[in-house]
């Protein structure tokens, strides 16, 4: 069956017009469009069951779009939620009323802010903000912020753990929410670990703490090493300005009460790129006992040699910094790979690791010995 004359006529007109957009709300059979005029509506009038006539329709709009009434082709959803769509027509995308083109738009390279704002104006979702707000472009504009303002809004209806974390990752970046925002937001969330792990991924260097009481006790110790701008030196002064003590402690907060695995492998994975040398000395995916193994041997070659030759007594402190370092999840598999326990159970199922680690963390916050 054709659509009915009144909606073949009444489309045609609107698709005679420059738009920037279309939706169609299913529920309401009623298509939107978006113009550099504002908003247009088509009540659609079905003439056969709403699923079929809602083809038509979409072969109506891809026809005059691209040419070809096949629409989008919906089984590349693979490539477009990995961004791997050709930028040159996400302007036609947009124009199909079909939610997959909308996905490819919202995940492509190409993402400009006005395509952005188009976008947000067809379906206004916490998922397509987050990806959205992964474009820099995006993020230091007008629509960036209002992404970010939704998210926030959202925030406490987000019932995903590591999704809460990396919402206040992305708004977190490039300033994108103003400064009384952000320490709102730190103030009023001190009780929930996800939003903290958001901030430790966030923002590793601007977490509030004093620096250690023995700063500049290692400052003068290290002074001939961090005159030639050993590497080494300048990492471990670094650990102990107020920067490194307040990544360090709220590091050691979010691991004594992590909700589920996840959160707890992401913990890892910015613990270990904080920690981390560049280039990397151990590899990726090595398993706790090779990692002590592979940290003693480090602690006798240069540069590491060289710190605890001027300082003796940091040798926990070089051993602390190369096995947070050298974490990867090759240390939770073992523990964690044929398990799905969560809260409490998972925590104590993870204490042969956590143990080890807090003590760790703790050898950057204890007093250095005279």
């Amino acid at each position: 069956m054709d659509l009915s004359n009144e909606d073949s006529l009444r489309l045609n007109v609107l698709l005679a017009n420059e738009l920037q957009a279309v939706r169609i709300d299913e529920g309401k059979m009623c298509l939107h469009a978006l113009s550099p005029r504002g908003e247009m509506k088509v009540q659609l009038n079905p003439n056969c069951r709403d699923e079929v006539y809602l083809r038509q329709v979409k072969e109506l709009l891809s026809g005059h779009v691209l040419g070809s009434p096949g629409g989008y082709p919906v089984y590349l959803q693979r490539w477009t939620r990995m961004g791997q769509v050709r930028d040159n027509n996400l302007e036609q995308l947009l124009l199909l009323g079909e939610p997959e083109a909308l996905v490819a738009v919202v995940h492509a390279t190409g993402l400009t802010p006005e395509l952005a704002r188009r976008a947000w104006w067809v379906l206004q979702d916490a998922s397509h903000a987050r990806q959205m707000l992964k474009n820099a472009a995006v993020r230091n504009s007008p629509i960036g912020q209002e992404l970010a303002t939704f998210l926030l809004e959202f925030l406490p209806f987000e019932a995903d753990p590591l999704t809460q974390a990396e919402t206040v990752y992305w708004v977190l970046q490039d300033n994108v929410i103003e400064a009384e925002t952000r320490h709102a937001l730190w103030k009023k969330n001190q009780h929930k670990n996800t939003y903290l792990l958001g901030f430790l991924w966030g923002t590793p260097d601007a977490l509030p703490a004093p620096q250690h009481p023995d700063f500049d006790v290692l400052q003068q110790g290290l002074q001939p090493l961090l005159s030639l701008n050993h590497p080494v030196a300048h990492r471990l002064l670094h650990y102990y300005s107020s920067p490194g003590q307040g990544f360090i402690q709220l590091a050691e907060r979010i691991l004594k009460k992590p909700i589920n695995q996840e959160i707890v492998d992401c913990w890892l994975e910015q613990v270990a790129n904080y920690f981390r040398p560049s280039p990397a000395l151990i590899e990726d995916d090595t398993d706790w006992d090779v990692l002590l193994s592979q940290v003693e041997h480090l602690c006798q070659q240069p540069p590491y040699v060289e710190v605890s030759q001027a300082m003796p007594q940091l040798q926990p402190q070089l051993r602390a910094m190369l096995i947070l370092g050298g974490l990867s999840y090759a240390v939770l598999r073992p523990i964690l790979s044929s398990s799905d326990a969560i809260g409490a159970l998972m925590r104590k199922k993870l204490a042969p690791i956590s143990t080890p680690l807090f003590e760790q963390l703790k050898v950057l916050q204890a007093p250095i010995e005279r």
